[in-house]
């Protein structure tokens, strides 16, 4: 009876495990302007996007140079807090830095 109960709740659990899915990514994006300092760019990456300050100086320097770049690639919940926490420190700071999110 045991072995029954044991291939009865792996027959139930599989099908279950099929179904799910992973939860869908979005990206973080900053957009260049041209009012937004560079430092303050790196201050924002390393601040909310925990990179250090080799890393969020080419990411900095991606954004200026081509417009925009990826900050970092996350759930919607929390690309949405970052996103959020951005701009809000961004005005803050009296900077016009834009800050998007898009579906991986």
């Amino acid at each position: 009876m045991n072995m029954d109960t044991k291939h009865h709740n792996g027959s139930v659990l599989a099908p279950d495990r099929a179904k799910t899915k992973l939860p869908r990514l979005f990206k973080v994006i900053l957009f260049n302007d041209d009012y937004t300092t560079m430092d303050f760019v790196i201050e924002v990456l390393q601040r909310f996007f925990s990179i250090n300050r080799e890393r969020a100086l080419q990411i900095m320097l991606k954004v200026h140079n081509e417009g925009s770049a990826v900050c970092g690639v996350y759930s919607r919940d929390v690309a949405e807090t970052k996103v959020a926490h951005v701009i809000e420190f961004a005005q803050q700071h009296g900077h016009p830095l834009r800050c998007g999110m898009e579906e991986d």
